[in-house]
């Protein structure tokens, strides 16, 4: 019976196996048909290059350099992003890179898959890295870091490497694919608005009004140099004045006559 029972058992876990395996390998990301290839980059949040999902981005850039990528999400989603870095130079040694994401809060993302920060030797010619987001949800309480929808921003950029190697020209591919899409689910709530960055400069508020030149021209008069009633200097004053005058009088007062 025992032998049996182990039996059924390795056919539910074969049958299983079987019908999960093509359930969880997921197609790696391909450009969507007819998208317009980008060939630039931002160098920071407030300049990040737009892109959408399936549009190829390839760019030439410089080691150091720390090259932004925006793109929108949407509740349901799940994306993946995948670069490549080309060195056509050789190199004096191993390096370090790492592709980041942020949403529109600016919280970094993290990875449930994908070689986020790889380290390539000198003799490499080209470094592979990937991210896979979590599912975009509708609604999130304030404290957690869930990914929420709006515009997420990709940065990526070289974390370690050898001196001699910065400003070294690279060639690099991205592109962000969307490779589950399950629209909006069952959570009770939806976000009010999507997260968007503020990319616009403010203005900057005075606290103290400006003063008229013209009024502060005629306002110069002979009582003008004279302080405020209020001032301290105008209490100080007064204050050594009286005290003058009651040490006069406290002295007189107990000052002996002289005799003749």
């Amino acid at each position: 019976m025992r032998t049996a029972l182990l039996r059924s058992m390795a056919a539910l876990l074969a049958a299983g196996g079987a019908t999960l395996l093509p359930a969880a390998a997921a197609a790696a990301p391909t450009p969507s048909p007819g998208a317009t290839p980008v060939n630039r980059a931002g160098t920071s949040f407030l300049s990040a290059t737009p892109i959408t999902a399936g549009q190829p981005v390839r760019v030439d850039a410089s080691i150091g350099d720390h090259l932004y990528w925006s793109f929108p999400a949407t509740a349901g989603q799940v994306h993946e992003i995948n670069a490549t870095v080309t060195f056509p130079k050789a190199r004096g040694g191993a390096s370090t890179w790492t592709v980041d994401v942020f949403d529109g809060l600016r919280r970094r993302q993290a990875c449930t898959a994908g070689a986020q920060t790889p380290t390539v030797d000198a003799q490499t010619s080209s470094v592979a890295l990937g991210c896979t987001l979590r599912e975009v949800r509708p609604w999130a309480e304030p404290w957690s870091a869930d990914p929420l929808p709006g515009t997420y921003v990709i940065r990526l950029s070289v974390i370690d490497l050898p001196e001699p190697d910065l400003g070294a020209p690279i060639d690099v591919d991205l592109l962000v694919g969307t490779i589950a899409d399950r629209g909006a689910s069952a959570d009770d709530g939806e976000l009010a608005a999507p997260l968007v960055p503020n990319t616009k400069a403010g203005t900057v508020l005075n606290a103290v009004p400006p003063v008229d030149p013209e009024a502060d021209d005629d306002g110069d008069g002979p009582a003008d140099w004279l302080p405020d009633l209020g001032s301290r200097w105008i209490w100080t004053g007064v204050g050594g004045v009286l005290a003058a005058v009651a040490g006069v009088v406290g002295f007189a007062l107990t000052r002996r006559p002289r005799r003749a």
